[in-house]
């Protein structure tokens, strides 16, 4: 099947988007790996991920609505937001994908989802922090934090992902925020508690 979605990706996705989508699939493996997650269904969610990336707007929210999924305002001003959802529906119908784990973690890499499962976490995480988004201090921090602690690197992707966000007229999706602050939590409660004695 890979070879066929890469066929499918060479006809309706930039060479240049088709390099980020390989290397997602690589960090998606690796991560998987890491924490002893199935390594395949990790490939076919890094590897179909964003299939819909380049569909027009109006496709997307067409696709959406057939789909029942919820659209609400925010997607309606920037349907791009709906192209990871999308994604999973042409991977189901396209490619025959049934497994929901894989499904989810499709459809969940761009806005994520509060409790999402790890297998969304890992393909949420290697989408931001591939290799080719960049070297800086910071990716290089969340790079290693995605492989010590998903829940944590998912709170901190989110806010580094927030930054750029809050410095461009861009909108930012009620379900991140959601996301950013459900995996804050988790993390925050999974600390060890530090005593001191006087």
């Amino acid at each position: 099947m890979r070879q066929k979605v890469l066929a499918w990706l060479a006809e309706n996705v930039p060479s240049s988007r088709i390099n980020h989508i390989l290397r997602v699939e690589q960090m998606a493996v690796e991560l998987a790996q890491h924490y002893q997650l199935d390594r395949e269904k990790a490939a076919t969610a890094g590897l179909m991920h964003d299939l819909a990336k380049y569909f027009p707007s109006k496709k997307l929210l067409q696709m959406a609505e057939l789909a029942g999924l919820e659209i609400d305002e925010v997607m309606v001003a920037s349907p791009h937001l709906l192209h990871a959802d999308v994604s999973a529906i042409v991977a189901r119908e396209s490619f025959g994908v049934q497994d929901e784990e894989v499904l989810q973690a499709i459809a969940n890499h761009t806005l994520g989802r509060p409790g999402m499962s790890p297998l969304s976490c890992i393909v949420f995480l290697a989408d931001t922090l591939e290799p080719g988004r960049g070297d800086s201090a910071e990716l290089q921090a969340l790079r290693k934090t995605s492989f010590a602690n998903l829940e944590r690197a998912v709170w901190l992707t989110c806010d580094y992902t927030f930054k750029f966000l809050l410095e461009s007229p861009s909108l930012i999706h009620p379900r991140a925020v959601a996301t950013r602050n459900w995996f804050l939590q988790k993390s925050k409660t999974k600390q060890p508690v530090i005593t001191t004695t006087v």
